[in-house]
């Protein structure tokens, strides 16, 4: 009889890249019987050999952090488990009861929860601090306890180190073949985009601003949601609104055909301490769509958008850097085209899940042997 394992989540939907598309389906195709805990409100179902079981949508945060984590634990318990992989950080709070019955437990360390409250500028300084060291401190109490963890990336990795004995980087890379442009797509027209959640502190509002600065006749195609309303509006008011294409939610198929006739991928994310290291999946999907990218000019993403030579880096903050970006790569094609074969070429050498599926396998059979 296989392992089973359970992935747990009150925050991501279903059909999450990290979570459902890439861990899940690995762990089915590498033998274990596999559960998906979530809470969206749209029933019990199997995907993909994907047991995927429903504890109904929350009514708003404190119903999520309280009602449907509480709801989440009698599910869990009740498939009676062997692993636990927990991906939110308020399920840290069901570790003690899942433990005490002898399971396995993992946490899944998508962000560095201390450095993302520390960016959060709608809350003052010393109360930012304050939580943030709070949170840390009981991370850290919950974490030295569990089984092992699983981070995002390598710097998340090295801060729990220090801490638990289990611990390794699975990167959020792309799977190879997901995004290739499909054989009828025809040339890249006079367009960018931008794929993911759409925030303020995730560039939004400089990108359209650089819109309107920009003179080679640019599009952005935006896909994604905004979360928040007063950015939604706000961006809406500016004159390059008339040169966005809001394209709202789409399925991987979607994002594979605006993917292939874009010139270029915009991921010009804030300097916010969570951002500043991480390795966004944006940036690894435009290239390996072969799309070249405009990145925040942080050291890291330097390191890698500059060592593959995929596109460019510019300040974040400046929209006028990222209007001349865009016209770089709408007006000069040839260099798009080298830079977008560099990029999928990175990704197939080193930036794809094939080698974090391997990482994952012998997190397991470590794990469980």
């Amino acid at each position: 009889m296989s392992m089973r394992i359970a992935h747990l989540t009150s925050v991501h939907p279903r059909d999450d890249v990290r979570i459902f598309l890439k861990e899940c389906q690995s762990l089915v195709r590498l033998g274990y019987d596999v559960h998906l805990v979530v809470a969206d409100g749209l029933g019990d179902s199997v995907q993909s050999a994907v047991h995927v079981h429903d504890v109904g949508k929350p009514r708003g945060r404190l119903s999520r952090v309280f009602q449907v984590t509480s709801r989440v634990l009698r599910q869990a318990l009740a498939l009676d488990a062997d692993v636990y992989h927990l991906h939110d950080p308020e399920l840290l709070l069901i570790c003690r009861a899942l433990k005490r019955r002898g399971k396995k437990v993992i946490f899944d360390a998508h962000e560095d929860v201390p450095k993302q409250i520390l960016g959060k500028h709608y809350l003052p300084v010393p109360v930012r601090a304050a939580i943030a060291w709070s949170f840390a401190r009981f991370e850290n109490y919950v974490c030295t306890r569990l089984d092992g963890v699983i981070a995002a990336t390598p710097t998340i990795r090295e801060k729990f180190k220090a801490i638990q004995a289990h611990v390794v980087d699975v990167n959020n890379y792309p799977i190879l073949g997901e995004l290739d442009p499909p054989a009828e797509a025809g040339p890249r027209g006079k367009v960018v985009c931008y794929v993911g959640n759409i925030a303020a502190i995730r560039g939004i509002q400089e990108m359209v601003q650089a819109m309107a600065l920009t003179r080679s006749g640019a599009r952005l195609d935006l896909v994604g949601e905004f979360s928040e309303l007063t950015t939604l509006q706000e961006v809406r008011r500016h004159e390059g609104w008339h040169r966005v294409r809001q394209c709202g939610v789409l399925d991987r198929s979607g994002v594979r055909d605006v993917l292939a006739h874009a010139r270029a991928g915009l991921v010009t994310l804030h300097p916010a301490p969570n951002y500043v290291e991480a390795l966004p999946i944006k940036m690894f999907e435009y290239m390996a769509a072969g799309v070249p990218v405009v990145a925040s000019n942080f050291p890291l993403w330097m390191d890698i958008v500059e060592g593959a030579k995929c596109g460019v880096c510019v300040d974040p903050l400046d929209p006028a850097k990222i209007a001349e970006a865009i016209d770089q790569f709408v007006t000069q094609p040839e260099m798009g085209q080298e830079m977008g074969r560099n990029g999928r070429l990175a990704v197939l050498s080193r930036y794809n899940w094939a080698q974090e599926e391997q990482k994952l396998d012998q997190f397991y059979r470590r794990l469980c042997a």
